[in-house]
């Protein structure tokens, strides 16, 4: 079992940044492919991007050069560092895990991933 808490969004203008945490609780952290998705209003939840249980390996959607996808196992935390938001990236944004006994697997299909967090808003104005 594992609880996750997202953490970070905010109100930003277009072209700034933001960094999303998400926290994580239980034993299966370490043990589990995480990732990131987002939900706009109206629209499907979806990938945004990926990492494997040993950060060696990530994944991306179409956001692949502004942002990036790190994790922590010692602090059972996930990060996702955005640059460059446009208004299309404004979303509720979503950590996930997927356990796995692949140590070097980055999922991207929503399926995969067991427990969710209930999310953090992010905005962009213009």
């Amino acid at each position: 079992q594992v609880q996750l808490v997202e953490s970070g969004g905010a109100l930003v203008q277009a072209g700034g940044s933001l960094r999303l945490s998400c926290a994580a609780s239980g034993r299966t952290f370490s043990n589990s492919a995480m990732g990131w998705f987002r939900q706009a209003p109206g629209k499907e939840r979806v990938f945004v991007a990926g990492i494997s249980r040993n950060g060696e390996n990530t994944c991306y959607a179409d956001v692949k050069g502004r942002f990036n996808i790190s994790r922590d196992n010692a602090k059972n935390t996930m990060y996702l560092q955005m640059i460059s938001l446009n208004l299309e990236d404004a979303a509720v944004y979503y950590c996930a895990a997927a356990p796995t006994s692949w140590t070097g697997s980055c999922y991207s299909r929503l399926d995969l991933y067991e427990y969710w967090g209930q999310g953090t808003q992010v905005t962009v104005s213009s």
